[in-house]
C-alpha cells in the first residue's frame, strides 16, 4: 500500500488546464483513428458509422433502449442469447439523448461514447498525475489511446463509458471522496459486470484505511493513507467512507438481483442468462485449451506463441505496478478486471477489449516514457498510433469485436 504526499486537488478550471495536452493528444490519436477508419471503409464499400453504431452488442443496447429488457435469440445449438446479459446505464443515456434531441438511439450511444472516452482519458490523466506526476499522466493517457483495439473507445459500446467511471471513482479514492467514489463505483456497477472490479478498489481502500487507523490508534493527520486529507472531524470522515462503501455495490448487485427476480430463478439467474452465452468463469482452463490448440499446426503456432507473449506482458506490467509500489486501489482494481478478462470462458477475441479498461496497467510504461526524452517518446507514440489506427480499421472491417 502506498502513501501519498497530502496535496490539495486543483480546482476544476486548473485541473482542465492541466490536463489539456493529455486530451488534446488524446483527441488526436483518435481522430486519426477514426480517419483512418473511414477511409479504410470507403475503400471496402462498407459504412464506417455502420461498423461504430450498429454491428454487434451496439445492436443489443440500442434493442434495449428502443424496447426494454425480454428480447433473446435461441440458436440451432440450444443456446439462448438474452439482452439482459447487458447492463442498463447505456442503454438509458441512449434513450435520454433521443428523447432530448433529434438523435436516433444508436446517434446516442455514439456521442456517449465520444463524451465518455474523452472523460475517461481525463479521468486517467488525473489518476497518473496523482501518482507519478503530469507528464506520466499524459504518457498513461497517450497508451491508452494508442492501444490496438483503441478503435471500441470510439463505437456506442459500454467501455469507455466504464472505464471512465472507473478512473473517477479511483481518482476519489486517492483523494479522499469515498461518497463520490462509492457513488461512481455504483454507476459503474451499471454499465459492466466488471463494475465489481471497481466495488472492490473502493472496499480495499477503505479497509486498509481503517486498518491504519486502528493500528495507529488514531486518524493519522499529518500523512493521511492515500493523500486523504481528514478533515477537522475524523468520526465524520469514517461515516463518509462507510457511506461510500455501502454504495460502491449497489449498483452490480442491483441488477443482478433485478435479473434473478425477472428470470424467476433467484440471485443465481445472471449466471445462467451469461451461460446462455456460454460466458462463465473458468478459471482460464477455456482460454488455456484454446491457446494450446494453436500449437496443433502451422501458421496458427504463431498466433498461439503471441497470444502467450500478451498474457506475459500484462501480467510482467501487473508485476511491475506491485514492485513500483502503485496505490492499493489500483492494483486491486487492474487485478480484478485482468482476472476477469484472462480467466473468462467467453469469446477469446473478445480479450484484448476486456482488458482496456485496466489502465492502470499502463502506468509503468507511462512512468518510463515520462522519464526519456520529450522527442523520443513523441516518436514511439506517434508511430504505435498509426500503426494502432491501421490495425483497428482492418479489425472493424474484418472479423471485428463481438
Amino acid at each position: 500500500m502506498t502513501v501519498l504526499e497530502t496535496r490539495a486537488a486543483p480546482s476544476r478550471a486548473g485541473a482542465l488546464r492541466r490536463a489539456a495536452p493529455a486530451l488534446l493528444g488524446y483527441a488526436a490519436v483518435r481522430a486519426l483513428g477514426l480517419l483512418v477508419l473511414f477511409v479504410w471503409s470507403a475503400a471496402r464499400d462498407k459504412s464506417a458509422y455502420t461498423l461504430l453504431t450498429a454491428r454487434w452488442d451496439a445492436l443489443w443496447y440500442v434493442r434495449v433502449a428502443e424496447s426494454g429488457y425480454g428480447y433473446e435469440v435461441r440458436l440451432a445449438n440450444g443456446d439462448v442469447h438474452s439482452n439482459l446479459a447487458f447492463f442498463p446505464l447505456l442503454p438509458w443515456l441512449e434513450r435520454l439523448v433521443a428523447a432530448v434531441s433529434p438523435l436516433s438511439y444508436a446517434d446516442g450511444g455514439f456521442l456517449v461514447s465520444l463524451l465518455a472516452s474523452l472523460t475517461a482519458a481525463w479521468g486517467i490523466f488525473a489518476v497518473a498525475d496523482r501518482v507519478y506526476g503530469r507528464r506520466a499522466g499524459v504518457c498513461a493517457v497517450l497508451l491508452w489511446a494508442v492501444l490496438p483495439v483503441g478503435i471500441v473507445q470510439s463505437m456506442a459500446y459500454s467501455e469507455s463509458l466504464f472505464t471512465a467511471l472507473a478512473a473517477w471513482s479511483l481518482y476519489a479514492v486517492l483523494t479522499g471522496r469515498w461518497v463520490t467514489a462509492g457513488t461512481l463505483a455504483l454507476a459503474a456497477g451499471l454499465t459492466r459486470p466488471v463494475g465489481m472490479a471497481v466495488v472492490a478498489a473502493v472496499w480495499a481502500a477503505a479497509l486498509a484505511s481503517f486498518l491504519t487507523e486502528r493500528r495507529a490508534g488514531t486518524v493519522e493527520r499529518e500523512r493521511p493513507t492515500y493523500g486523504m486529507p481528514q478533515g477537522p472531524d475524523p468520526a465524520a470522515s469514517r461515516a463518509r467512507r462507510v457511506l461510500g462503501m455501502a454504495l460502491a455495490p449497489l449498483g452490480t448487485a442491483g441488477y443482478v438481483l433485478w435479473v434473478g427476480h425477472r428470470t424467476g430463478r433467484g440471485p443465481l439467474g445472471y449466471l445462467d442468462v451469461q451461460a446462455g452465452w456460454r460466458n462463465g468463469f473458468d478459471g482460464g482452463y477455456a482460454f488455456a485449451r484454446f491457446v494450446a490448440e494453436k500449437f496443433t499446426s502451422f501458421p496458427s503456432a504463431l498466433a498461439g506463441a503471441g497470444l502467450i507473449a500478451g498474457v506475459a506482458s500484462v501480467v510482467w506490467l501487473y508485476g511491475i505496478g506491485v514492485r513500483q509500489r502503485q496505490p492499493l486501489p489500483l492494483l486491486v482494481y487492474s487485478g480484478v478486471v485482468t482476472a476477469l478478462a484472462l480467466c473468462a470462458s467467453s469469446y477469446f477475441g473478445s480479450k484484448p477489449r476486456l482488458l482496456m479498461p485496466a489502465f492502470p496497467l499502463l502506468l509503468p510504461l507511462a512512468l518510463a516514457l515520462a522519464k526519456g526524452r520529450t522527442r523520443r517518446s513523441a516518436w514511439v507514440l506517434g508511430v504505435v498510433a498509426v500503426v494502432s489506427s491501421a490495425y483497428g480499421a482492418f479489425w472493424l472491417n474484418g472479423s471485428g469485436p463481438p
